[in-house]
């Protein structure tokens, strides 16, 4: 093997059957040689083809399970495609052939994304893919055009977030596996629906990571808070960008997934002249041309570094949007007053304005939290490269007591969120339940067995609460307990005032499809001031034509002088959304004063010709 440029230059690890043959890959240059073990007894010596890669071909008749062994001792394949005993037992060959029903399905541009959030564990009372594949139908009549499933590589147990994931390459056993993950991307989109996946390639889980047993895929120059990071600039670092990179080709092409959600850019560390996330976007975009269709690759990122979305030509990275967490921010602290960590950083409604604009409020300004100047700014990225959310399972789950924003500022103000993001200049994501005003929580949880890790994951979230100042004890992440209250409580939707929530939603989607073109805007053509406790969003939409946004955040009633007649398009305060107003609001009703109950927002469009 020679001339080795990159990860196509490189066999791809793991089972791969072409035919009735079965050829098994695997990268283990710390060893000489190599054994595969099936399950039943027998042994076969696996053939250097170079590079410390090691090759078996076998007849394939039927599924088995099997391991290798090295002189340490005997593991998993670290490209399984399947761990149906879990993160230390076997894994199995299979056949991955299924008759996708999906040959028309090109995917989505990415400003017709509209995203759903879905942890598969609690999303249906199943708890699998087949569960998801359930409520699909109820998500397209929702008005979603994207599901986003968090991540469902290996994990030990049945119970967690998903980012201690330790087979890249297999579909959580508990889920349902390989064909059911395949089934749930073919149903989605047999309905239009684009599937997001997150991908975790900063570190791996700490239980059932075996990799190490293998070669150097681990660097000791750098460390991320949940673990070692991958080696991607030290020797045979080739080898462990190839690991990685080929992962994501794999979703994109074995299971026909149209987006990825990279976990954590921030948490990356490489010296090379060209950086992984760059080699990364780059393999993603040549995949989506090979196979014609529409492919998306995001990041979440708390650099507000515009480097992550600006095109390769100009230095950046070259994803496509990023998850938008100043906007998040900014308006949580607008809607509850927390102040307490990252908080900080945050003067609400001055500062949700900043977000509404430019994006990144901490644009190189000192962020009080990190005790340093953070951010850039860059006014020329499109809006439609931002990703923008009330809530999300980071911002939900990682709060001690995994309270949602119905808790946090009541259903009036969760509501009034929900207006901003769905109707914001950026791309909306709706988290699980949101969408009637859940009232579960969304906690932390996971499913260990080792003692010691178990003591050393409560220890850890305690010290992460430190900067919020939270004096209760947080629920134990271990306890089974803690995983079923965050499961959603679908009867919840049908009752009042939930189900006039959900309503609002449907209508907030139908609304933002009707005005597509906010994404499209320069950001000339937007406006936005934040006075005292009122915010004002205005797009103009074409030269006579213009919508604008009135938000409440005060507890008090506040009449505003509109400067013009306008149409009233929606009130998220009216009985028909479940809120206290009771006035008939039916027909076309102009306006040029209104007054705003509390935790209110307003949606007009302007019915005069003057601009």
């Amino acid at each position: 093997m020679k001339h080795v440029k990159g990860y196509r230059d490189l066999p791809l690890q793991g089972p791969v059957k072409v035919g009735d043959t079965l050829y098994l890959t695997v990268w283990a240059p710390d060893h000489s040689s190599v054994k595969l073990k099936i399950d039943g007894g027998e042994e076969y010596e696996m053939e250097p083809i170079g590079e410390g890669y090691f090759l078996r071909k076998l007849p394939f008749k039927a599924e088995f399970n099997y391991k290798y062994l090295l002189e340490s001792g005997e593991y998993p394949d670290p490209a399984s495609r399947y761990q149906p005993y879990g993160v230390h037992g076997p894994s199995r060959a299979l056949d991955l052939s299924f008759k996708w029903e999906d040959h028309s399905w090109k995917g989505l541009p990415l400003e017709k994304y509209i995203i759903y959030e879905i942890h598969v564990g609690t999303f249906s009372p199943s708890g699998t893919f087949d569960g998801v594949i359930e409520k699909l139908l109820y998500l397209k009549e929702l008005g979603i055009t994207a599901i986003e499933i968090m991540p469902i590589a290996q994990f030990p147990g049945g119970r967690n977030w998903g980012y201690d994931g330790v087979y890249l390459y297999a579909p959580q056993n508990t889920y349902g596996g390989p064909i059911a993950f395949k089934r749930l991307v073919n149903e989605a989109h047999k309905l239009g629906l684009a599937v997001i996946l997150d991908v975790v390639y900063n570190h791996l889980g700490p239980e059932g990571n075996y990799l190490w047993a293998y070669g150097p895929y681990f660097t000791r120059t750098y460390k991320t808070p949940w673990g070692d990071t991958f080696n991607l600039d030290g020797p045979h670092s080739p080898h462990v960008r190839a690991f990685l990179i080929n992962n994501a080709l794999y979703w994109i092409e074995e299971y026909h997934v149209d987006a990825l959600r990279v976990d954590s850019v921030h948490a990356f560390y490489d010296a090379s002249s060209k950086h992984f996330l760059a080699e990364l976007v780059e393999a993603v975009e040549e995949k989506a041309k090979e196979l014609g269709r529409e492919v998306i690759i995001f990041a979440e990122s708390d650099l507000n570094d515009p480097k992550v979305i600006r095109s390769p030509e100009l230095g950046g990275y070259g994803f496509h949007a990023q998850w938008l967490d100043d906007f998040h921010h900014a308006l949580h602290v607008a809607l509850t007053g927390e102040s307490q960590g990252y908080y900080a950083d945050f003067n609400g409604l001055e500062d949700l304005a900043k977000a509404l604009l430019f994006s990144y409020v901490n644009d190189g300004r000192y962020s009080k939290f990190r005790n340093r100047f953070h951010g850039a700014m860059d006014p020329s990225l499109p809006t439609k490269r931002f990703v923008v959310f009330a809530q999300n399972h980071d911002q939900v789950g990682n709060r001690a007591f995994g309270e949602r924003l119905s808790q946090l500022a009541g259903l009036e103000g969760a509501k009034l969120g929900a207006l901003l993001v769905v109707l914001s200049p950026y791309i909306p994501l709706i988290f699980m339940g949101e969408e009637w005003g859940e009232l579960n929580p969304f906690l932390y949880f996971v499913s260990h067995s080792d003692p010691n890790l178990i003591e050393a994951v409560r220890k850890g979230r305690k010290e992460e609460f430190k900067a919020f100042n939270w004096s209760k004890e947080p629920p134990d992440p271990q306890s089974v307990e803690t995983f079923m209250r965050s499961k959603l409580s679908w009867d919840l939707r049908i009752k009042e005032p939930h189900s006039k929530i959900f309503a609002l939603f449907r209508k907030l989607i139908e609304l933002r499809k009707k005005y597509i073109d906010l994404l499209t805007f320069k950001r000339t053509e937007l406006q936005a001031i934040g006075l005292s406790d009122l915010l004002i969003l205005k797009y103009r939409l074409s030269p006579d034509k213009s919508l604008m946004i009135v938000a409440n955040f005060s507890d008090e009633e506040r009449e505003v002088n509109l400067g013009d007649t306008w149409k009233l398009i929606i009130d998220t305060s009216h009985d028909t959304w479940g809120g206290p107003r009771e006035v008939n609001l039916s027909g076309d009703l102009l306006i040029s004063k209104y007054r705003l109950y509390p935790k209110s927002g307003i949606l007009l469009e302007r019915i005069s010709d003057r601009a």
